[in-house]
């Protein structure tokens, strides 16, 4: 890799672990202020609307040989996650409040701090092993709880509202289904192309985490 690149890299990934420290430190301030969960994304939604949907640019480096994760992983996870936010969440101040937010935003939030933190130092060249074994590992507890508690608690609770709104109908007139239809199709089909990404993960744990051991061995 180019020095250039390298240099871009590195902060891309810082901005965004700061970025999303903020966020975790807005949401985690109002709930101590507060003692009350119902502020998440009043403190912190639209800086995480924002980071999301400028993690785009994940996919761009994937696709375009910057770093090795492809672009299938990469547009999954923020095609999901944009969808949630910017389609349902957004546009349904009702769900804004609810603890499945401050769950989803919580477990993004870490999540997010430990792989950007993860990805700045290892440009840098200097990760200790506990962040690499923190990012390959945290996940293993925060992907559930972001999404089953979270994501899709939140995206069951929302289809009443998106039903009485017509959320989005006019981007459907002429089909033979409706946004809420194939809502409902994406929420029934959510466990199975997240497990894909969760699965997808282990691996990489295993190839990242088993090199470090087979080093200790020798």
């Amino acid at each position: 890799m180019s020095p250039l690149s390298n240099l871009y890299l590195c902060t891309y990934n810082s901005l965004n672990a700061i970025g999303w420290a903020i966020a975790l430190s807005r949401i985690l301030s109002s709930f101590v202020t507060t003692k009350s969960v119902n502020g998440a994304y009043a403190s912190a939604g639209e800086l995480i609307c924002l980071l999301q949907t400028a993690a785009f640019l994940e996919v761009v480096h994937g696709a375009i040989g910057l770093v090795p994760s492809g672009v299938v992983n990469p547009l999954m996870q923020w095609g999901g996650r944009t969808h949630f936010l910017l389609a349902v969440v957004r546009q349904i101040d009702e769900v804004q409040e609810l603890p499945s937010i401050f769950i989803t935003f919580v477990a993004w939030s870490l999540s997010e701090v430990i792989r950007y933190s993860h990805y700045a130092l290892s440009c840098m060249g200097s990760c200790p092993y506990w962040i690499n074994y923190l990012r390959y590992t945290a996940f293993i507890v925060l992907y559930p709880i972001g999404m089953a508690p979270g994501e899709m608690w939140l995206m069951y609770q929302a289809l009443p509202f998106i039903k009485k709104k017509h959320l989005h109908e006019h981007l459907f007139n002429g089909l033979p289904f409706s946004y809420y239809n194939s809502f409902m199709v994406l929420l029934l089909c959510y466990p199975f192309l997240w497990l894909k990404l969760y699965l997808h993960m282990f691996k990489q744990r295993r190839s990242k985490l088993g090199k470090h051991h087979e080093k200790k061995k020798l």
